[in-house]
């Protein structure tokens, strides 16, 4: 399947990406990832690793969109919630109690 990542046209194959990450190590993970065989890659290691080019020269979505097309399990990064406020105990106890808290 012809796939455009970072400005360059690549004929990538389910074969081919798998023959190419066959013996590589996963990173850890840390953001956008892909399903390759048992394992699950960084999608940037993937990318590095089938077009041979810099990190840097193509986006995460672009090779999740490849991998995708080629029928690999993608997953997004989880973004984390912000923390809430944690609330005084005098705060807890009058939103127990169903209360209004003193200002």
């Amino acid at each position: 399947m012809r796939c455009i990542i970072a400005r360059f046209p690549f004929d990538l194959t389910k074969d081919g990406v798998l023959a190419a990450m066959k013996g590589v190590k996963p990173e850890l993970v840390t953001g956008d990832s892909v399903v390759i065989g048992r394992r699950q890659y960084p999608v940037k290691q993937v990318g590095a690793v089938i077009t041979r080019q810099d990190r840097r020269d193509f986006s995460a979505g672009e090779v999740t969109r490849a991998m995708t097309r080629l029928g690999f399990t993608c997953h997004t990064a989880e973004t984390e919630a912000a923390p809430a406020e944690a609330l005084t105990p005098l705060e807890a106890a009058s939103a127990l109690l169903g209360t209004a808290t003193p200002e």
